[in-house]
């Protein structure tokens, strides 16, 4: 049979416009079928992104470390001893363990989730000060609107700069002033502004993150009288070595210098990014498929309805398909005219709703854009290029299983009986 054959067309045409209403019908049940898994993928995909936009351009394979009490007494220190991680610690990690990629060792004024009185003339505030390597900045971006980011030299030769955030600018300058080349107080101290910066992230972190101060981990330790202490490392793993495997490393090292029991699992505080974003990687993995498993059994319920129509449109075809059978048409012939009924059916009712799904997940996100009701909880739904050809041919496939039993189901009819079917 000649797909591009005009009479094939027409007669499919007139077989579906026999009767409309069972047809509309019949193809809206595949219709609802597919538009339901495009909207399921594309809200899944809005969740997906709204969350690992919370991770900003965070580096996954990375990893936090902090001293804690020890809870386990060892060499002759009984449980409970407090210790600090000190600027040694960042030479012997770079030393003795070579899985180790980047090493930011951190300062936080007031401690964790603390804050420090800043002042620039009459405006005060009270906002996060941080003392950090350049190296902070490979692990966790932030944009940089003005400016530069704190710089080895400035390390080098404790210079007292600062890089602030978006609201602390708006918290401290008046609107239009520029911020380079001024000064801010810090807990009686003055730093030179040389950047401004603003969040990659979404939510409460992109908060805290704006209402943050950066200076250099020298100048901080020296000024404030930290002395050699390092509160917190921030550390990423080589391109081809787990986190896991470098933060196993690095704790063991970290216990055998600060005379810590092996078996001590209390002493040293850690979170693993990568663990982290492999969890929620692998729980989005699992509600696609569920989207998918769902998805296909409603439009499985779709593809029964088309079969069992061709079926009801085989029997009422009876003569016809006798005749045709009688003027010499052979079975592939009649197989390929019923499945070609049915894969047209499904794939325009299938396209249909396709295109209405995508359609209506770009107009939700041009309304949240256009609104501002981006959330850190659903953002960018949308049905990538692969899923939609990936929808498209299982409309195909499930067109022609539709079409396989009604003909069969034609074929099996012997061409004398048809004739004398009323």
């Amino acid at each position: 049979m000649k797909i591009f054959d005009l009479d094939n067309w027409q007669e499919i045409w007139t077989a579906l416009k026999k009767n409309p209403v069972r047809t509309f019908f019949t193809a809206f049940g595949v219709f609802w079928g597919i538009f339901m898994l495009v909207v399921m993928l594309g809200s899944g995909k809005g969740l997906q992104n709204a969350v690992y936009q919370g991770f900003g351009d965070f580096a996954t394979n990375s990893f936090f470390m902090w001293a804690q009490r020890t809870s386990m007494p060892y060499q002759g220190f009984k449980r409970g001893r407090g210790y600090n991680f000190t600027n040694s610690d960042i030479v012997a990690i770079k030393k003795n363990v070579p899985d180790v990629k980047l090493l930011a060792p951190r300062l936080q004024g007031g401690g964790y989730r603390g804050a420090s009185n800043v002042v620039r003339g009459k405006e005060s505030g009270s906002y996060t000060i941080y003392g950090d390597y350049p190296d902070f900045m490979k692990i966790d971006p932030v944009d940089i609107l003005t400016g530069r980011f704190v710089n080895l030299n400035d390390v080098r030769e404790y210079r007292k700069v600062a890089v602030i955030g978006k609201d602390v600018v708006n918290g401290l300058f008046k609107k239009g002033e520029k911020p380079i080349g001024q000064y801010i107080r810090v807990q009686g101290v003055y730093f030179e502004v040389i950047g401004t910066f603003k969040s990659k992230k979404k939510g409460g972190q992109a908060d805290r993150d704006n209402n943050s101060i950066f200076l250099p981990f020298s100048s901080m330790q020296r000024t404030f009288n930290y002395g050699n202490k390092v509160f917190w490392f921030a550390i990423t793993s080589q391109d081809n070595v787990p986190a896991s495997v470098a933060e196993a490393k690095v704790i063991a090292l970290m216990k055998k210098i600060h005379h810590i029991n092996p078996k001590d699992t209390q002493a040293i505080g850690h979170f693993n990014v990568e663990k982290q974003f492999k969890k929620m990687s692998g729980l989005f993995t699992g509600i696609n498929g569920l989207i998918w498993i769902v998805g296909i059994g409603t439009l499985l319920a779709g593809i029964i309805g088309v079969s069992n129509i061709m079926l009801i449109i085989v029997k009422e075809r009876t003569r016809e398909i006798g005749v045709k059978r009688a003027l010499g048409a052979t079975p592939m012939n009649i197989i390929s005219q019923i499945i070609l009924e049915s894969v047209t059916l499904t794939t325009v009712a299938g396209y249909v709703g396709l295109v209405v799904g995508v359609s209506l997940l770009s107009l939700i996100d041009k309304i949240m854009v256009k609104s501002g009701a981006s959330s850190q909880f659903f953002l960018h739904p949308e049905v990538n290029f692969h899923v939609a050809l990936t929808a498209l041919g299982v409309l195909v496939i499930s067109g022609i299983l539709a079409g396989l039993i009604p003909a069969k189901r034609a074929v099996s009819i012997k061409p004398v009986e048809a004739l004398r079917d009323e």
